[in-house]
């Protein structure tokens, strides 16, 4: 049996599920994080270039023209209204709505040259999470009928399997992914089971921390929980539901009831969870929305052992405008969102938590990637936005131990394709696994095709 609580045992001598906090009814499972997870804890083994892995989702596919990748010399149809601004290093020019970025240049490195071979939000967010197009599902339906390929968290959680009682290794700050009505395939377990799905978090400002993963189903209350518990081991065993299938609908109930036992059994108060108990000029530095609070979680839970996190921007690709919760997805109002709001957002995260994770010794043991499914179309469309591009885009890395101050790879002189150095989200995937000291013998043990190339140059 695998059960889960909030802190791997393996960050601190006796932490035990009695560590956990939980709630002592059904209805009290909206949680919110705090000083509890604070602990350090070592990597999985003294061999790996770093312990964790921060991945910054930017769902809905930001343009790198007006980020990291800009065109001054391009015609006005192609470089948009935004300037570039000189950065602390010298030749770096990024966007000006990035000036905190900019002044942490030294820090960053950029890839300029990412493509990949669809413009699909479903299928591309498939390619971008797991490395292939092997089981994506596009907004008409499926794209391709092979066996999903496990993301790259779903791989670290695997392989960093953690003791009873802990928190999986694998979290997402952030509610499964859509491209309207329709879920996105590929943040989870793929073939390797439904097990090694991530574990869900989300933090909703005035509210705190939530953890939809640990809420019961309907109907269920806490004493109806420990009676379901107790009969469904003395029937089967730690093993009940499990046995052959890691990927079915008994399964995940299984799990589900595990979390939420594990939570509800725990007698202590919440209160030692709530995010609040931070300084208050650390949570004023990532700022005040969703996104910046998350990407503060995302640097507790590393803190406390967590190899693997992913921080989703948004549930939906579409902005509000459109029906969604402010996605990266702008084919009109472009310009006036990314001055008003994403780009200030994305900037005063992002600065945060590159501030926060040095600060605390951690940056050169984590690995922070900022990465959405694709990029925008260089050309600026008739509704002043920028529509899908997968040819050629950006991702920000920094920390475990790349070398700051580079760009890697570059495109043609409107954004259009890759010129030089040109890598793949495979590519991507494979430099994250391996900075976790994972490679081509642990795929192969667990039944995985090593794909991609390891960008040796970042480091």
């Amino acid at each position: 049996m695998r059960s889960f609580g909030l802190v791997p045992s393996h960050a601190s001598k006796g932490l035990t599920r009695r560590a956990l906090l939980g709630a002592g009814t059904a209805g009290a499972l909206g949680l919110t994080l705090g000083d509890f997870l604070t602990l350090s804890a070592s990597a999985r083994d003294g061999r790996s270039p770093a312990r964790a892995v921060i991945m910054l989702w930017l769902w809905g596919g930001p343009s790198h023209l007006d980020t990291f990748d800009m065109k001054p010399n391009a015609p006005i149809e192609y470089r948009g209204p935004f300037e570039p601004i000189a950065t602390a290093v010298p030749g770096i020019r990024i966007c000006e709505l990035f000036p905190g970025l900019a002044r942490r240049a030294g820090r960053l490195a950029l890839l300029r040259a990412v493509h990949h071979e669809s413009n699909d939000h479903g299928v591309a967010g498939t390619i971008a999470l797991t490395g292939s197009i092997s089981g994506a599902v596009g907004l008409g339906g499926a794209e391709n009928s092979k066996a999903l390929r496990p993301s790259t968290g779903a791989i670290v959680g695997r392989l960093h399997r953690g003791d009873p009682g802990s928190l999986p290794p694998y979290v997402i700050l952030g509610s499964p992914l859509h491209q309207g009505l329709k879920r996105a395939v590929g943040e989870g377990g793929g073939s390797l089971g439904g097990m090694y799905d991530p574990f869900r978090l989300d933090y909703e400002p005035g509210v705190g921390l939530k953890l939809p993963d640990a809420t019961l189903p309907d109907g269920v209350s806490a004493s109806r929980l420990r009676a379901r518990w107790d009969l469904l081991h003395r029937l089967g065993g730690d093993d009940a539901g499990t046995a052959g299938n890691t990927n079915g609908p008994i399964e995940r109930m299984n799990r589900q009831y595990e979390l939420a036992h594990a939570l509800i059994a725990s007698r202590q108060s919440l209160t030692a969870l709530d995010v609040g108990r931070e300084p208050a000029s650390v949570r004023e530095s990532y700022g005040p929305h969703r996104f910046g609070q998350c990407c503060l979680i995302a640097r507790r839970l590393v803190e406390a052992g967590i190899p693997f996190v992913q921080v989703n921007w948004s549930t939906h690709v579409e902005g509000p405008e459109d029906g969604g919760d402010g996605g990266w997805d702008m084919h009109d109002r472009y310009f006036e969102v990314m001055q008003d709001r994403h780009g200030w957002m994305l900037d005063r995260a992002l600065s945060g938590l590159l501030d926060d994770l040095h600060d605390r010794g951690l940056l050169e043991t984590t690995l922070v990637v900022a990465v959405g499914e694709f990029g925008r179309t260089p050309k600026i469309n008739d509704r002043a936005g920028r529509d899908h591009w997968n040819t050629c885009y950006s991702a920000l890395l920094a920390g475990g131990g790349i070398r700051g101050g580079q760009v890697i790879g570059s495109s043609d002189g409107r954004g259009e394709q890759p010129v030089d150095r040109p890598v793949t989200p495979a590519d991507l995937g494979a430099t994250m696994l391996a900075r976790l000291g994972i490679g081509t013998t642990d795929l192969t043990g667990i039944g995985l095709t090593p794909s991609g190339e390891v960008i040796n140059e970042l480091f």
